[in-house]
């Protein structure tokens, strides 16, 4: 399966540095949250954190040529053509089962829904869908310079 598009519910440390990895990797963003606040700190910490990898050497793409393919939004619909839906907010149990929820009913069947969790269960989250087979936890080391 190839990936194209990611789709990341929060905008917070994890979920924005999710995307910076997936937009430096070639791949199209959509990053929702429903805080304005949050999505413009993450915005702004990608930008500095593409910046820094540039100036060190570490990046030799153009930083908007990065920044572009990461789209910044609130609405859930957006998911309806990812290949793959990160779930990355607080560890709060009644709220990841939501936004699988709607994860779930928005996106195609061949999306594969994830969660960043590093406590909760993904079998009780992958419970709440229709596709339990799709759905699997994932944990990302991000280092910013």
């Amino acid at each position: 399966m190839e990936i194209k598009k990611v789709f990341i519910v929060g905008a917070g440390l994890m979920g924005s540095g999710i995307a910076q990895v997936c937009a430096q990797s070639g791949i199209n963003v959509v990053m929702i949250d429903n805080n304005q606040k949050a999505i413009d700190k993450g915005i702004n910490s990608i930008a500095w954190s593409v910046a820094k990898f540039i100036e060190k050497g570490k990046l030799t793409e153009d930083k908007n040529l990065i920044l572009n393919r990461i789209a910044a939004d609130s609405d859930f619909s957006n998911a309806a053509d990812a290949d793959l839906a990160i779930e990355a907010v607080f560890e709060k149990l009644e709220l990841k089962k939501d936004i699988f929820q709607k994860l779930d009913e928005v996106c195609q069947d061949k999306t594969i829904i994830a969660s960043n969790t590093s406590a909760i269960s993904i079998s009780e989250l992958a419970s709440v869908t229709n596709r339990p087979e799709k759905v699997l936890g994932i944990h990302f080391f991000l280092r910013y310079l």
